[in-house]
């Protein structure tokens, strides 16, 4: 027994002893290949706060935050693009894909088992046994019924690797479908707000014929006594005829953004009209920057450069495990027999087993330009992170400087129609009392007219400035945790 013992020992030291040159030579083979490829740290390249911002406000934006513009019809409208859009819907489908290639993936780590059955009969003439009559024909039947199964051992990583690689990609797309949710969203309040604007103007510009009427009517009157020339009811009838013609632009800006708006709600144009506030009345939100590095964390798209980044480097390990041999382990067990009868029989039980080793040897340099290439996606990708990353803070601060000066502007352009109106009032007033010229008349008119326009353009630059941060800050959107299929793809 005492030898029986110590030969024991030394079979399992043996083992282990195999098993500890095995990992160390995969080690080596792999140290042959270079380093493994990972994701740069881009926290020390973000600055600690914006330059356009007052650096005070940290508060996150919220995913609620059209509740913000403070218009039920608005937040209907992003709830049905975020129900229907046909482009979220694609973006849905992607997902499912990447996730089916991700369980194919898994699915090669496991063993594969197929089951076998088969009948066949085979006749050989005499012919081909007897070199002169009488030929007799041999008939031979074939009867089986088995499992055969086969196992490739990742031994060197390679087959987790493409999973691992797998995994991030579905990730990738799940966070995509994120990235075209927060796009149609704010595509959906811009495209609203403009129809808000586009209809403002609309009425602007009818009311500015309305009051260009008014006078080209006094102006008449004045003509039939003889207080004015046909000079003076010329001009104003032109007044009159451009502002007129101003409307089928504007109607043409409505009706055009108004269709855009329907269709991104996944619905045809005729479907419905929704209804639109102007847009000088929108409460428009105070949106504060947060702080630059969760940008890594809170914008989709660079969460997306990071995970196809991932799954790159994956592809790098999976290229440097293809330099390391490989082990399949095949086997098929079942029951043959030449009749039908005898086939259920213990007497019929057949079976084979087999382990092979695969080590590359000489590929004239496939690997290593398979390899070269992984490698040279990932540098790609690299530069792909950081450019996203880039943009994004760009994004930022232009929406910030956008939103601080249209703020200003309008503050400015308010003024100015105050003063414009107040002009114009009186002009009015005078012409009734016949004490001013034609040509005073008709710049006050002008005057009003353009600063009530450019007040309603200037607004809307406001709303969208403050609905392009909010899109630049990721829309209140956070990377999600890992799911099940991605770790598991990862072990």
């Amino acid at each position: 027994m005492g030898r029986t013992k110590s030969a024991g020992a030394q079979g399992g030291a043996g083992v282990a002893t195999s098993r500890r040159v095995v990992v160390v030579g995969l080690l080596v083979g792999l140290g042959g290949c270079g380093e493994a490829a990972f994701a740069p740290d881009l926290t020390a390249e973000m600055p600690t706060r914006y330059a356009a911002s007052d650096g005070r406000a940290v508060v996150e934006l919220g995913s609620d935050w059209v509740k913000g513009f403070g218009s039920r019809e608005l937040a209907e409208l992003v709830a049905l693009g975020d129900a229907d859009n046909l482009d979220i819907e694609a973006a849905t489908q992607r997902i499912a894909q990447a996730e089916a290639e991700l369980a194919a993936s898994q699915a090669s780590l496991a063993p594969s088992l197929d089951g076998t059955t088969s009948a066949s009969r085979t006749i050989t003439p005499g012919t081909r046994s007897s070199f002169s009559p009488p030929f007799k024909t041999s008939v031979v039947d074939s009867y089986s019924l088995g499992v055969s199964g086969s196992w490739t051992i990742d031994l060197n990583g390679r087959l987790r690797a493409l999973a691992a690689a797998a995994g991030a990609a579905a990730e990738a797309a799940r966070i995509e479908r994120d990235a075209v949710r927060l796009t149609t969203a704010t595509a959906i309040a811009d495209a609203w707000l403009r129809v808000g604007a586009a209809r403002e103007q609309i009425r602007i510009a009818r009311e500015s014929v309305a009051t260009a009427e008014r006078t080209l009517t006094v102006y008449r009157r004045r003509l039939e006594v003889g207080t004015a020339t046909a000079l003076d009811l010329a001009q104003q009838e032109s007044l009159v005829a451009s502002q007129r013609a101003s409307v089928p632009a504007l109607e043409i800006t409505a009706r055009q953004t108004r269709n855009a708006l329907v269709v991104l709600t996944g619905r045809v144009p005729e479907a419905f009209d929704p209804k639109i506030a102007r847009v000088s009345g929108v409460r428009v939100p105070s949106v504060a920057a947060g702080l630059p590095s969760r940008l890594l964390t809170r914008r989709p798209d660079v969460a997306v450069a990071e995970a196809n980044l991932a799954a790159q480097a994956a592809n790098v390990e999976a290229a440097r495990a293809a330099f390391l041999p490989e082990i399949t382990l095949t086997g098929s067990t079942g029951l043959a027999s030449a009749f039908l009868k005898n086939l259920l029989r213990p007497d019929a039980v057949a079976s084979q087993a087999a382990a092979g080793l695969t080590a590359p040897i000489f590929d004239a340099g496939a690997r290593s330009a398979a390899l070269d290439q992984a490698r040279a996606r990932h540098a790609e990708l690299v530069a792909t992170y950081r450019s996203a990353t880039h943009q994004a803070l760009a994004d930022v601060e232009n929406a910030l400087v956008a939103v601080d000066q249209y703020g200003r502007q309008e503050r400015l352009q308010r003024a100015v129609v105050t003063a414009a109106r107040k002009a114009q009032r009186l002009t009015e007033e005078r012409l009734t009392e016949g004490t001013i010229d034609v040509t005073t008349v008709l710049e006050a008119e002008r005057t009003l007219f353009s600063a009530e326009q450019t007040l309603v353009t200037v607004r809307l630059a406001r709303a969208r400035a403050v609905v392009s941060l909010i899109g630049a800050l990721g829309g209140g959107w956070s990377k999600p945790a890992p799911t099940a299929l991605a770790e598991g793809a990862a072990r």
